[in-house]
This record gives C-alpha cells, structure tokens and sequence, in this order.
C-alpha cells in the first residue's frame, strides 16, 4: 500500500541538503548505555553488535545502518533512545570494519549482504526462542533488509520491519551521485571507503597475512577510482563473489525481491531524496500487499527533521516506534 506520509519540514531546514547534513553535522547525541558484544562468525570473521536496554522479556529490535556508518550513527543512537524509553531491547548491528577494528579478511560488507543479516537473526532465534523481533534498517542497511525480507518471505523471523531512504535500485543510484552536489557525498563515501580498505591493508602487514594484504592491495592501492560504478566493478564485485559491478547491481538491489516480503513493513522515503532519483523507486505493482510505502515531498536522505532550529524534532524517531509499536505490543 502506498501512502503520502504526514511528515512535513519547518522552512528553516527545508531543501534535500539541509535535510541530510543536518543529524551528521550539527545534531548533538548522547550514546545510551550500552554493551558490545563480539559475535563470531562461521567465516572465522566477527561482527561487533552494540546492546541497548536488558529487558528480554521485551521485543528485541535489530538496527541497521547504512554506507560507512556505524553503530554510533546520529539516527541509529536517537532510535536507541527511543526504544528504550519504551522498556525495548535494542542491538545495533556494525557491519564488519564499521565498529573502529578492521575486520578480520580482506572481504567487507555490502549493499547486499542479506546472509549477513540472516546469520544474525539465526544467532538470535536460538538464543531467544519465540521472542519478539523486529529490525530497522537505514540506507544501505535498509537495502539489505528488504532484499533479506523478500527472499525469506513467510520464513522470516521477524514480526515486522521498517526501512528508510532506501537505494532500491543500486544502478540507478549509483549514476545519480555523479550528478550535481551529490558528487560531494559521492567522493566522501569513496573516501571513507578507501580508508577503511587501507587501515585493513596495514592490520595484514603487522600481523604477517601476506597473502590477505596482497589480495586487497592489488585492488584498492594505485587506483584513481571517481565513481561508485567504478568502484563497484573493479573492488565490491571481486571482492564479494561478483561477475561484475552489473551483476552485483542486479542481484543485490532490493526493488526485484520486494513483491515476496510477507511481513508487515513500513517503507519511509522522500522525492528529495539526493541519493537518488524517481527511477529507482517501485511501483505500486511491485510492492506486496504486506508493504505500507510512505514518499514525503521532503527530507532528504535519512532526515525528516521538523520543529525549530533550537529544537528540533527528528520525526523517523516517531513514526518508526509507533509503527514498531502497533505490530509488537
């Protein structure tokens, strides 16, 4: 079902760039108290989840961030807030390399790594049979939600899911950062991502993993790589069991497996949306009945800020408890 959504900005943050700038640049977040958690994975890798909140007997929350974010992301820790307001556990999953530790091989994370999450979710129903679960996933860690959703359709674990300002079709969002100021998150993307491979790169050297730290060298150091489709094709793709960079686009963007997902999901994303461009968005054929699509006019990538500027009201931190909330009570 699509919806146009009640969310509307105050003039003083209204525009597409003011809209995603201003949680990473200006807002203020406390961390709530929390516990890391090492989860070792099956690869001989691990993944660093960050737990919120000790009510067990409560819904348990499963968030997801988004490209070269972390469990420290503005919107990840407002949600945390949140949900603990509400006596709701809480964990926030850091993809690997997100958590301040490179992680163990030369592989990382990406745009379409369900079996990630699906190894997660596993972990936690034999931990927790029969509890409540639900997950929130931003961006690209949205992507990896809904792609994880439809795949599993009515095998999935979970009772409910949200997902925000999400790149349904990786293609298409990939051409539309090479144009105008989306250049400019475009490069700072790329950037944190080079930075990740090289700090991962010197960890192989100093523990003596010749073989990992050639491996990814021969990828990341001495290229002059400007754009995600590049990017993708010679670094993401190799490095993650890919043909190409098309082939990754067209198995991991989540638009081609949403008519499957079988549990009720709320999808928030706005027209403003820098990221990305009406194209990649799905049609109303293409969504299940199970889906409830809200598209705002406004608010930019991952925003959907409101109030006044000495007090601002960050309204996903709203709608994603209430909509939680009417599927787990």
């Amino acid at each position: 079902m699509s919806a146009t959504s009640l969310f509307q900005p105050n003039f003083w943050i209204s525009g597409p760039h003011r809209q995603t700038l201003w949680s990473p640049l200006v807002r203020k977040s406390q961390v709530p108290e929390r516990t890391r958690e090492r989860l070792n994975l099956e690869d001989g890798d691990f993944l660093d989840l960050d737990w919120c909140g000790s009510h067990q007997d409560s819904p348990l929350v499963i968030l997801l961030h988004g490209l070269t974010g972390s469990s420290n992301s503005k919107y990840i820790l407002g949600l945390q807030h949140q949900l603990l307001e509400r006596n709701w556990q809480s964990v926030a999953v850091n993809f690997r390399s997100c958590s301040g530790e490179p992680n163990r091989l030369p592989r990382s994370y990406h745009s379409g790594d369900s079996k990630e999450l699906e190894s997660i979710l596993n972990v936690m129903s034999r931990r927790f049979p029969g509890r409540t679960m639900a997950a929130v996933g931003y961006s690209l860690g949205g992507n990896v939600l809904l792609k994880y959703l439809g795949e599993q359709a009515r095998n999935c674990p979970l009772t409910c899911a949200v997902a925000v300002s999400v790149p349904f079709r990786l293609d298409i969002c990939a051409a539309r950062m090479n144009i105008g100021l989306s250049r400019i998150y475009r490069d700072r993307f790329l950037r944190d991502l080079y930075q990740q491979a090289y700090d991962k790169i010197d960890m192989f050297q100093e523990q003596g993993k010749r073989e990992e730290a050639e491996q990814l060298s021969k990828l990341i150091c001495g290229t002059q790589i400007k754009t995600f489709e590049e990017f993708d094709h010679r670094i993401t793709a190799p490095l993650h069991g890919f043909k190409s960079g098309m082939d990754y686009y067209q198995r991991s963007s989540s638009r081609y497996y949403l008519k499957d997902i079988a549990r009720p999901t709320l999808i928030i994303h706005s027209e403003d949306d820098p990221f990305m461009t009406h194209k990649a968005l799905p049609t109303k054929g293409e969504l299940s009945q199970d889906i409830r699509f809200e598209l705002t006019p406004s608010g930019g990538h991952v925003g959907f800020i409101r109030g006044s500027i000495l007090n601002p009201d960050y309204w996903l931190e709203e709608r994603i408890p209430a909509f939680l909330e009417s599927y787990l009570s």
